[in-house]
């Protein structure tokens, strides 16, 4: 039985935020979850994820900006503190006063940040396979041109065994909604968020955290190595760690099952 409840729109930190929404008011007595998906992925690509979660929570997965149904266009700011302003104002929007945060590589970015400018509200923060890079350190494994390509030839049009071309590993139905949602996909947007993996220090922000935090490491990521874990256990001491061994970057797509394992009472009860 699907846990979907509804999509919507809402106006909030000035641009037009769109959402899609699990589980419902019936987990009324419990924090809602907000879900920011990673640079190229709508919300709706979430949606295998989200309904599990909507099993649990009253769960929200978010457009960012320059993708999906959201506000798009030249005339916005893509960078880091504008999308993490983003979450805070999305939640006030929709009236809801206490929630868990989850986010996936970009996402998990924004989160780490929304998080810092405003905590309130907020009980808990996951941080799934977060882009490590930043001035001075080394790149980000993924390169602009696979991003860029692919939303190009998105915008002409392009069935499942096309996009197979840039996701080898996926399955028919996982390619399928990502060709069919790439195009919605903003390019200055994805490059302006690639370009902040590399231009923004994200572990700046770490010390700061003041809610209970579980950082999930994909194993065969390349994403977050040991050292990368070691520092930010120095930076924020309190953190969780849980690794997805044998899962990539994408971890949900590669190892679902374990993916949830990962959390495992977490946020206050384990997602089966």
């Amino acid at each position: 039985m699907s846990t979907f409840i509804q999509g919507g729109n809402v106006q909030a930190n000035g641009i037009r935020q769109h959402y899609l929404r699990y589980g419902g008011e019936r987990f009324a007595d419990k924090p809602a979850l907000l879900l920011i998906p990673g640079i190229t992925s709508p919300a709706i690509t979430w949606g295998f994820v989200a309904e599990r979660l909507g099993a649990h929570f009253d769960t929200y997965v978010l457009d960012a900006r320059g993708r999906g149904l959201s506000s798009t266009g030249a005339e916005l700011d893509y960078g880091s503190d504008a999308c993490a302003e983003d979450i805070a104002a999305f939640a006030k929007a929709l009236g809801i006063d206490a929630y868990h945060l989850l986010g996936h590589s970009m996402g998990a970015r924004f989160a780490t940040r929304s998080a810092v400018l405003h905590p309130q509200g907020l009980k808990r923060l996951v941080l799934i396979d977060p882009p490590v890079s930043g001035p001075g350190r080394r790149e980000y494994p993924s390169k602009l041109p696979w991003y860029v390509d692919s939303i190009r030839q998105s915008l002409l049009g392009m069935d499942a065994e096309a996009m197979r071309t840039f996701c080898p590993t996926w399955t028919k139905d996982q390619l399928q909604v990502r060709a069919e949602w790439l195009h919605t996909c903003y390019e200055p947007a994805i490059v302006r968020a690639f370009n902040d993996f590399h231009d923004v220090d994200f572990h700046q922000n770490l010390p700061w955290l003041t809610v209970p935090t579980l950082l999930i490491v994909a194993g065969r990521g390349g994403v977050i190595q040991a050292e990368d874990e070691a520092e930010m256990l120095q930076l924020q001491p309190e953190m969780l760690i849980a690794h997805v061994e044998n899962a990539g970057h994408m971890i949900p797509w590669d190892d679902l099952e374990g993916f949830f394992t990962a959390f495992g009472d977490f946020l206050g009860e384990s997602i089966r």
